[in-house]
């Protein structure tokens, strides 16, 4: 089965919900990939962009889900601030680290993802991070 991940911007929660079946569109600055687990991978960008434990995170309810979950396996996610601040104030550099300790860490339980795949996630969810703090706005991610 294909995964869509969708991050996108959106002014709250009810806001973001709204998006479940339909999709972002493109008033909240969608980007959008596939074939990864988003659920698992915020928690490990997290994890190596703040020294956080994966566990600790998980057991904390992160990520937050918005809405869906239900047997179609669509939902909305939110990306902690934690997330948010630690990507928007993250260097080029520290971002492609980050991209490439990921990549790593799939390898280990036998995900393949290409390391300029996964440079263009990391850095291109920062910028959009970046982006929705200009506007007092949070990201979220669509799973569908």
């Amino acid at each position: 089965m294909s995964t869509i991940v969708g991050f996108f911007v959106a002014p709250d929660d009810a806001s973001a919900s709204l998006t479940l079946r339909t999709g972002p569109g493109r008033a909240f600055e969608p980007l959008s990939f596939g074939n990864f687990d988003p659920e698992e991978a915020v928690v490990e960008w997290e994890c190596l962009l703040t020294g956080g434990d994966f566990e600790d995170l998980v057991e904390a309810g992160e990520p937050r889900t918005v809405a869906g979950q239900d047997d179609d396996g669509c939902a909305v996610l939110a990306i902690s601030p934690r997330l948010s601040t630690a990507l928007a104030d993250a260097t080029h550099s520290r971002l492609s680290d980050v991209a490439a300790s990921w990549t790593r860490l799939r390898a280990e339980d036998g995900e393949v993802i290409d390391t300029e795949i996964a440079d263009a996630i990391v850095s291109g969810l920062a910028a959009l991070v970046s982006s929705a703090r200009r506007q007092n706005r949070s990201v979220y991610c669509r799973v569908a």
